[in-house]
């Protein structure tokens, strides 16, 4: 994986304003955030998306997310959030280092503004059971 920002706010190169921290697991205030109290939660392992992660970064990253998460609605008082997590590039990843998104809703409209565009499962049962079949290998 390629040097990102991350890489060297972990290391300490570079300042943020630090929330958490243990030995896998860094969160911190987003410097371009959508609402108050915007947090990112990161991996100290180097990958670029979720899949590339150890099992053990991806434990200790889903209970940092929780931990952070109580944080920020104790601390922001906002009745909803978002997590958001985006891999590759195509999905709005702008960098190369996984990263979880805490971003508090508020009523004013502050927060995370998306278009849910849903569709079907799939065209016919048979072809949801083989893609069901295909991921649960």
């Amino acid at each position: 994986m390629s040097e990102t920002i991350f890489s060297k706010i972990i290391r300490g190169e570079i300042p943020c304003h630090r929330v958490y921290e243990d030995g896998h697991v860094l969160a911190f205030l987003d410097i371009n955030p959508l609402s108050r109290g915007h947090t990112l939660v990161i991996p100290k392992q180097a990958a670029a998306q979720v899949h590339e992660l150890t099992e053990e970064a991806a434990a200790a990253l889903g209970r940092a997310v929780t931990l952070v998460a109580r944080a920020v609605v104790r601390a922001t008082g906002c009745a909803a959030y978002n997590v958001l997590q985006n891999n590759g590039a195509g999905a709005h990843q702008a960098v190369m280092h996984v990263h979880y998104h805490i971003i508090p809703k508020y009523a004013d409209g502050s927060g995370l503004g998306i278009v849910w565009r849903p569709g079907k499962l799939a065209e016919g049962e048979k072809l949801a059971r083989e893609v069901a079949g295909q991921i649960g290998r």
